[in-house]
C-alpha cells in the first residue's frame, strides 16, 4: 500500500458548517494547523477558537464569500503565501440555493451558485497546485458529488458543474502525476447537512441506506486523499452510482433521474 501523507496547515472552504466543519474537526484532530473559509465571520471565529482550545492547534479564520472576485482573490493569495505555507487544500464550499427545472430557476442565482460550484474551485485549484509544485508536494480535495456522473434533468446545471469538478480533477491529476501533487476528487451523495430542506426537498422520499453523515464523508475523503487516489465515490453505494452512471445507457439513465428528482420536490 502507498505510504500514507500528514498535513502541516490546511485551507478548508466552506468551513462554517456541514462538511467542511467536519473536514475542520477531522484535521484538527490530527494535529493539523487549519485556515478557515466561509462567509460567516463570527461562526468562523467561534470554530477557531474552539479548535485550538481543544487540539492546541493553529486556527485562522479567513472570512469570504467566494463568488466574490476580491475576496476569492484573498483566499487564492492566501493559498499563494510563503511564510504559513498550505499543504492541503480542501475545496468544499459548494451546492445550490434553488431546486427547480432549469427554465424555472432565477439566471442570476443560477450562476453565482455555478460560477461557486465549478469557476471558484478551479481557481483555487489553480492557486494552491501552483504554490504546492514549486514546494514540491501538497494535496487538493474537491468535494464534487455523485451526480457529477451523469446529466440530472431537474439539477441540470448542478450536476454539471460537479460533473466539471470531476473533469478537471482527473485531468490535472494526471497533469501533475510527477510534481508531488496529488489532485483528489470525492463524490459523496446524500449528506446530512440540512441544505437538502433548505432548498425545499422533501427528504423523506430518500431511503435511509442512502445517506452519509457529514463526518462520515470528511473522513472516507481524507483517507481517499492519504492513500493518493484521484477520484473516490466513499462508500459501495457510491461506487455502485459511478459505474452505473458512466456505463449506463443515457436512454435508459436519464427518465428514472428525472422521475427522481420529480419525487424529491413533490410533498
Amino acid at each position: 500500500m502507498k505510504r500514507r501523507v500528514s498535513w502541516k496547515r490546511a485551507l478548508v472552504t466552506g468551513a462554517s458548517a456541514g462538511i467542511g466543519e467536519a473536514f475542520a474537526r477531522g484535521l484538527a484532530a490530527q494535529g493539523c494547523d487549519l485556515v478557515l473559509v466561509a462567509r460567516r465571520h463570527g461562526a468562523l471565529e467561534r470554530l477557531a477558537i474552539e479548535l485550538h482550545g481543544a487540539f492546541g492547534i493553529e486556527a485562522e479564520p479567513l472570512a469570504a464569500d467566494l463568488t466574490d472576485p476580491e475576496a476569492l482573490g484573498l483566499v487564492e493569495a492566501r493559498l499563494e503565501e510563503h511564510e504559513r505555507p498550505i499543504d492541503l487544500l480542501v475545496n468544499n464550499a459548494g451546492g445550490a440555493s434553488q431546486h427547480a427545472p432549469f427554465l424555472e430557476l432565477d439566471r442570476d442565482t443560477l450562476a453565482k451558485d455555478t460560477f461557486l460550484n465549478s469557476l471558484a474551485l478551479m481557481r483555487l485549484t489553480h492557486a494552491a497546485a501552483g504554490a504546492m509544485t514549486k514546494r514540491g508536494g501538497g494535496n487538493v480535495i474537491n468535494v464534487s458529488a455523485g451526480v457529477g456522473f451523469y446529466p440530472l434533468p431537474g439539477a441540470a446545471a448542478y450536476g454539471a458543474s460537479k460533473a466539471f469538478v470531476n473533469s478537471l480533477s482527473e485531468a490535472l491529476a494526471y497533469e501533475l502525476r510527477a510534481s508531488g501533487v496529488q489532485i483528489t476528487a470525492v463524490c459523496p451523495g446524500f449528506t446530512r447537512t440540512g441544505a437538502q430542506q433548505r432548498i425545499g426537498l422533501n427528504v423523506s422520499r430518500v431511503p435511509r441506506a442512502l445517506w452519509m453523515e457529514p463526518e462520515q464523508v470528511a473522513a472516507a475523503a481524507l483517507r481517499a486523499a492519504q492513500r493518493r487516489r484521484t477520484m473516490s465515490s466513499l462508500s459501495t453505494i457510491g461506487m455502485l452510482n459511478a459505474f452505473f452512471g458512466r456505463h449506463l445507457p443515457r436512454r435508459l439513465l436519464l427518465p428514472p433521474l428525472a422521475r427522481g428528482q420529480l419525487r424529491l420536490v413533490s410533498q
